[in-house]
């Protein structure tokens, strides 16, 4: 695949969370400003530059991040909100590739992934639309029940956790650094 010479991403729109509104206005107001967050920390950036790894052995890429959210999004809210049947593997690792997200990023196709995340966004919004928050996934996370409310708790954190990631590997790319 030819290196992409243009930026992947443009216009990243973010908005703050509420300081007042009710629990599931804020954990979703907050989920949406991280993951525009990890958006924004891709924004201006070719898919080369998206590609680049943080230090060895680690293959942590800002590509690497937006694959692996979108196989987070799908696995939290389609697969154990809703029950979905997703096959033996998943969007980017395999039995033969289980880190495939993060490993098989050199010959990747950004924009593809790019557009993968957002309809696993997307799908996740509407996996939840309308649902209570003591909404009890249909399958269960290593034998225990999740509810809706601890699945939005746990996206906050996984996203925030890994914008973290997503700051230093900005700064090493280009020496960006803030929001």
């Amino acid at each position: 695949m030819a290196a992409m010479t243009s930026p992947v991403i443009t216009d990243t729109v973010r908005t703050d969370p509420p300081f007042t509104a009710d629990e599931t206005a804020m954990l979703t107001a907050w989920l949406d400003f991280h993951r525009a967050t990890l958006a924004r920390k891709c924004e201006g950036l070719t898919a080369d530059q998206l590609r680049l790894r943080s230090v060895p052995p680690s293959s942590l890429s800002l590509l690497g991040l937006v694959r692996h959210m979108a196989e987070v999004e799908r696995f939290w809210f389609r697969v154990i909100l809703l029950g979905e049947e997703t096959g033996p593997a998943g969007l980017y690792w395999s039995e033969e590739h289980p880190d495939g997200d993060f490993d098989l990023v050199d010959t990747a196709d950004a924009e593809a992934d790019f557009a993968t995340w957002q309809h696993q966004i997307e799908a996740a919004r509407q996996a939840c639309a309308g649902l209570p928050l003591d909404t009890v996934g249909k399958r269960d996370r290593r034998g225990e029940p999740v509810t809706l409310r601890w699945i939005l708790v746990h996206m906050v954190e996984e996203y925030a956790r890994h914008n973290g990631h997503a700051d230093l590997l900005r700064e090493l790319v280009d020496g960006s650094t803030g929001e």
